[in-house]
């Protein structure tokens, strides 16, 4: 898995693997952090048009507004606690950028995009988009800790996103000096520390840093000065995945048809955005 913290355009990589095929956590085979980002009057976030294929795109924010655009004709605001599911499928191409009457005066932005690679026989299947918005997720709130399931199943709870295999996504937001313990209920998954520090199992984890976790463990979790952590994985997917850019696949010779239908303009485009973010270099 990759995870990736980005701040105002500036990228920091860390817990990242060679370029090329990647071991996925569950489904899971990205995170991009996003911020905290602060703007002025006037600023925010442009993110042009831009494809996908492969996998679905899970946006979920703390702080701010973004405003998606997609392909199938998709125009949504996300807001936080908020769960923008975008299944990219064979392909397709959204944007996502700060309304205007966001940016009439200051912001600021956070969130984390995570990307869940698909089951070989749904790679190819069509694209789609779901919004859920913040009140229709399970949540649990006891002893100084609130759990959102954001996808998937826990701890008895359903999201309401529709997932493409077993999955497992949660925002625990911890209270200072609060714990809670993690059921062993998936065979493979992850935390990672969005905010604060947390300590499992004794070992410390500081913040933007990801610990995979042994399968069938139940694992303690604290957070002495408060914490927001994302909890996620799933069942072993079938096989390795390939990423490049915005593609995943289980075909690497696919990502090269896709290369090549991008810069030759044969992806769909979004309406009421005409935008375009050209191909990066190979």
């Amino acid at each position: 898995i990759e995870a990736r913290t980005r701040r105002l355009g500036t990228f920091e990589v860390g817990r990242v693997l060679p370029a090329g095929r990647r071991r996925t956590v569950g489904p899971f085979i990205f995170l991009d952090h996003m911020g905290p980002a602060d703007f002025k009057n006037g600023e925010g976030i442009d993110v042009a048009p831009h494809p996908h294929i492969g996998l679905a795109t899970v946006t979920y924010l703390f702080e701010g507004e973004l405003l998606h655009r997609d392909s199938v004709g998709s125009v949504q605001p996300i807001r936080p606690g908020d769960v923008n599911w975008m299944v990219a499928g064979r392909g397709i191409v959204h944007s996502e950028r700060t309304p205007p009457e966001v940016r009439s005066g200051t912001s600021r932005l956070h969130g984390i995009q995570s990307w869940v690679a698909l089951p070989k026989d749904r790679e190819e299947c069509a694209p789609g988009f779901a919004h859920h918005p913040g009140h229709t997720l399970p949540t649990l709130e006891a002893d100084g800790v609130r759990l959102t399931l954001i996808a998937g199943e826990a701890l008895g709870m359903r999201s309401p996103v529709n997932v493409a295999s077993p999955t497992i996504y949660m925002d625990a937001a911890l209270a200072p000096g609060a714990g809670m313990t993690l059921p062993a209920e998936h065979e493979e998954r992850a935390v990672y520390a969005a905010m604060g520090e947390i300590r499992i199992e004794g070992l410390t984890l500081e913040p933007r840093a990801m610990a995979v976790l042994a399968p069938g463990a139940r694992v303690g979790i604290t957070a002495p000065a408060g914490a927001r952590v994302m909890i996620l994985g799933g069942a072993p997917l079938d096989g390795e995945r390939s990423i490049w850019w915005n593609f995943v696949s289980s075909d690497p010779v696919r990502l090269e048809q896709a290369k090549a239908d991008w810069r030759e303009r044969r992806f769909p485009v979004v309406p009421g955005d005409d935008g375009y973010t050209p191909l990066p270099p190979s």
